[in-house]
This record gives structure tokens, sequence and C-alpha cells, in this order.
């Protein structure tokens, strides 16, 4: 049997979209707001579980954030997941797309993988970028919305991107980064059973001074941590206003399709 480590990126994001935001810095406020793992992500962790069943190995999950980020990672345990690494320190608060991609690959240089797995965006965000960024970072092949893990075999892996339009067959070699969308599997639910025999597992807690005693170095005589690392920041962040506004119709079948398409027309989507 072939072992296979795999990495898994996971993020806990909130869980509504009425979120506070810090008139300072432009950061969502998170202390207080119901959260849950990045549904993405979810098909992330499911894939790598289901190549280690059919080929061994082990499946790590790795997270960034405050200390309550640890609920994500014990989630993850109760999948099936065989260990769990929250990266949090203040030094890394604030950090955008790119510094968290350069923490998050700093911080790969002390796991041993074949594959990083994450899903392909996150519902907080909705960028996309952070998973292209780690395996730009890192230097190691990668692919976007992929819909499927084809073959996984020594030296490389073979996938179907979904480029919207079309879908195309990868063969990347590895160690190798993917992003997953949904179209990849169903998420298996969190097991009661394990929930309750990971209960008193371990999960490591790594801050600034672990990344930066590590090999690797800065790039282009750059830190890229937190929130000063970050070359972007956010001038301002706001809610969509509401629209209150609607009608209501009523008639019978024909009468509703007539009306329906004549709006639609109105509106140019015709």
């Amino acid at each position: 049997m072939i072992a296979i480590e795999i990495t898994v990126l996971i993020k806990q994001v909130p869980l509504t979209g009425e979120v506070e935001v810090d008139p300072e810095t432009g950061n969502l406020v998170r202390e207080g707001v119901a959260s849950q793992t990045n549904p993405y992500d979810l098909h992330a962790l499911e894939a790598a579980l289901q190549i280690r069943e059919r080929l061994g190995g082990t499946v790590t999950a790795l997270s960034m954030g405050p200390p309550q980020a640890e609920a994500t990672l014990r989630e993850a345990y109760s999948m099936g997941a065989d260990r769990g690494i929250l990266l949090s320190d203040r030094a890394f608060a604030g950090a955008d797309t790119l510094a968290t991609a350069y923490t998050l690959s700093r911080a790969l240089e002390r796991i041993p993988f074949d594959l990083v797995l994450a899903g392909m965006q996150t519902t907080d965000g909705d960028t996309a970028q952070v998973g292209p960024g780690v395996a730009e970072f890192f230097g190691m092949p990668h692919a976007s919305y992929v819909a499927e893990i084809l073959d996984v075999a020594p030296g490389g892996v073979r996938v179907l991107v979904d480029a919207g339009d079309r879908e195309a067959e990868m063969l990347l070699s590895t160690p190798a980064l993917l992003t997953l969308t949904r179209r990849a599997n169903g998420p298996r639910l969190p097991s009661f059973k394990l929930r309750l025999a990971t209960a008193d597992r371990e999960v490591q807690t790594w801050t600034l001074a672990d990344l930066e005693g590590d090999a690797g170095g800065d790039i282009a005589g750059q830190r890229y941590f937190g929130l000063d690392g970050s070359p972007t920041w956010v001038d301002r962040i706001f809610p969509p206003p509401a629209n209150p506004e609607r009608e209501t119709w009523r008639g019978d079948a024909g009468e509703l399709a007539r009306r329906l398409v004549e709006a639609l027309e109105g509106w140019r989507y015709l």
C-alpha cells in the first residue's frame, strides 16, 4: 500500500453574513460571532480522507486564526483527520490573502506532505487566492477548481479541472496543491464516536516564533506576517443595502408566465 501524506488547509468562517467590521482596520470582528468550518474546505478534507482510505497515509488539518479556531480542527478530528495544527499569534492578525498564503507556506516547511488540498475559496473572502498563493510561495505545482481527483500515484496526481465552459485533465508532479470545488464529493458527517475518541487529542498551536525559527527564510527580503506584512488593505467594507421592495402576482399559470417573461425582458435578462 502506498502511503500518501496529505495536508488540508481549513478555515473557520462566520456562520452569518451579518458581521461587524472594525472601523479602524477594516477587518471582520470575529469575536462573539457564531462560526463554522468553511464549507468548501470540507470537500477538500473529504477528498483527503478518501485517498487515505484507499492508499494509506495520514491527513493533517492546518488552520490559521484566533484560539477559537481550534473548534474547526476538532471538527476535522471528528471526520477522521489524524493531526491538527493551528497557526495562532497576534502577529498573524489582519493578514491579507498574500500574508495568509505566506504564513501557511512557512508552516508547510515543517510538515511532510505529498499533497496539499484546500477548498476553492472561502465564504467570507471569496477571493480564491490563498491556495494558489501558498503553492507559489512554496514553489510547487498547483491546480485550481478541481472537480475530481482521478488518480494518485507515487510522484504524480491526475485531476479533472472544471474551467466553467470546459473541462480539462491535468497531470501534476508531487508535491502539489489542489483546490477543490463542490463537485469533487459530498463531505461525510462528523462522527460522534470519533469526537469522543479524539476529545483528548492535542491540537498543536504554532506561533510566529515557531515559523521564524524554521529554515526557508524571507521572500525577496520581505516578511509577510499579519497586518503589517500585508501589501493590501481594506479601505471600506459594508453589507449591500437591503431592498425591501417586492410585488405579489396572482393569476393562473399562463398569466403569471407571461408577466414574468415581460418583466425579464424589461430588466434585460432575456
